[in-house]
């Protein structure tokens, strides 16, 4: 059974930084993609970044590119979103959410259509004040 669980969600000032932490099980020796997600009040959840198992290829939207960055640790079985730079219009909830495909090869590509990942953590809320 898969089991996904957020931290690192914080308040911030602009410009600030923050680390969030998704600690996974049941994911070891699957491949899959891992992402995270986000959701501010009234808005469609988005994609905001993506990585393959291997941690070969990775996904940014545009509104984050330059200043997030996703990363794992398989030994630890821990997805990771470094965020820098933080923008009043990153406030949301972020979600880590987990999608198995046995046929995802080294480096191909994760998407980011939210609808297509069945597992997903309780998300962490980042709230940053201008």
């Amino acid at each position: 059974q898969t089991r996904l669980v957020e931290s690192g969600g914080d308040s911030v000032q602009a410009g600030g930084s923050l680390r969030l932490s998704c600690a996974a099980s049941g994911i070891t020796g699957r491949r899959f993609c891992m992402g995270w997600f986000r959701q501010a009040p009234g808005k469609e959840r988005e994609g905001v970044a993506t990585i393959s198992y291997d941690g070969g290829r990775t996904y940014y939207a545009d509104s984050v590119k330059g200043r997030f960055t996703i990363s794992q640790d398989n030994a630890e079985n821990t997805l990771y979103l470094q965020m820098n730079s933080l923008e009043p219009e990153d406030t949301a909830m972020y979600y880590c959410a987990a999608l198995f495909l046995s046929h995802l090869g080294r480096g191909d590509y994760c998407t980011t259509n939210y609808g297509l990942y069945n597992n997903w953590g309780q998300g962490t809320q980042v709230t940053v004040s201008s």
